[in-house]
């Protein structure tokens, strides 16, 4: 992972001003449908969330897992099923909860799966989820298909003192772009340091990493606790926003649409997973307000952004940086001082 060329970290840092900017200023632009689109702008920066998680499994580690919707049903199951019926249930007594089930459902999946690969880790992630979406499905405990309630919103207070008020839209929204902000930079660290280099090494070639004494088990194994950890808490953070869970949300359908996101915002990116789960939802939403049938334009779409895209919109951002730092006339004073220094 090198550092994002300037102009890329320009676009980002003017994206997120955008962002932090709109519950201030999005009234007087949308009006009556204000609430509406801040509502659905959380709810993409939540997917954005699976898709970094699924981005450090694909795109750096080489796992292509359909297995997070699994995790991100799981945590909002356990948040729901472990707060109080008529009362709000602290975050921070339930973050760690739902966060340690999700973590050791995935130790548990990646334990039995980790030794596969290519296509038959696929259909074991695949095998995983649909087990677990029809243990909700059918399971009395979690309200069958029609899935379970949360009437009380979690509180986050310390000391009997409320810090946040997570019911309030605008404040749910910040908490989400926070997290995502936070996870995205903690994902950058993560991947620049030796842990994250081994991983990259795994993905390239596995059996010379193993030559070198890295145990590639080890670290694939961790990779996948840790993305399952993370698409969890973005299912505690949808089951906050919705106060519903059902067991449409653990089917392999949803992580396969996290899969394309990932695949329009370029693999092994990071900041593309973002900007292409922006770009898929933006992409349903219109074509749904289009047409019922808004899979076909979808599909048609999708198929032309990987043909004439096939490193994403985050490999076309870096291509185009590259291209313009290598057309940039090195300045008279740097060339300079570099005949001086010889």
């Amino acid at each position: 992972m090198h550092a994002l060329p300037r102009p890329i970290q320009i676009l980002l840092i003017v994206l997120l001003l955008l962002m932090v900017a709109y519950p201030l200023f999005g009234a007087s632009l949308a009006g009556e449908k204000h609430d509406f689109f801040l509502q659905q702008l959380t709810s993409i920066m939540i997917l954005a969330i699976v898709a970094l998680s699924l981005d450090l499994l694909v795109g750096f580690s080489g796992m292509v897992s359909l297995a997070q919707a699994a995790f991100f049903g799981i945590a909002g199951y356990a948040l729901v099923l472990f707060a109080p019926e008529y009362e709000a249930v602290n975050i921070w007594i339930a973050l760690p909860v739902c966060l340690g089930i999700t973590a050791l459902a995935a130790l548990l999946m990646g334990a039995l799966i980790i030794r596969t690969s290519g296509i038959f880790f696929i259909m074991a992630t695949i095998a995983f989820s649909q087990m677990l979406y029809y243990l909700f499905h059918d399971g009395s405990f979690a309200g069958g298909s029609d899935g379970v309630y949360m009437f009380m919103k979690p509180e986050v207070a310390i000391a009997g003192v409320q810090l946040l008020d997570l019911g309030n839209r605008t404040t749910l929204f910040y908490v989400v772009l926070a997290s995502l902000g936070l996870l995205f930079l903690l994902l950058r660290t993560f991947m620049r340091a030796p842990f994250g280099r081994v991983l990259m090494g795994i993905k390239e070639n596995e059996q010379r990493v193993r030559a070198m004494g890295y145990n590639p088990q080890f670290y694939k194994l961790a990779a996948f606790v840790i993305a399952g950890t993370i698409a969890g808490y973005a299912g505690m953070l949808s089951a906050t926003q919705y106060g519903f869970v059902s067991p449409s949300q653990l089917g392999w359908q949803m992580s396969a649409h996290v899969l394309v996101m990932v695949i329009l915002g370029g693999m092994g990116t990071l900041f593309g997973a973002i900007l292409g789960a922006f770009a898929f939802e933006g992409l349903h939403q219109g074509f749904a307000s289009l047409t019922p049938h808004w899979e076909l334009p979808m599909g048609v779409v999708v198929i032309c952004m990987v043909l004439l895209l096939p490193r994403g919109i985050g490999g076309l951002l870096l291509q185009l940086a590259q291209r313009k730092r290598a057309k940039t006339p090195e300045a008279p004073l740097a060339g300079a001082l570099s005949k001086e220094a010889e």
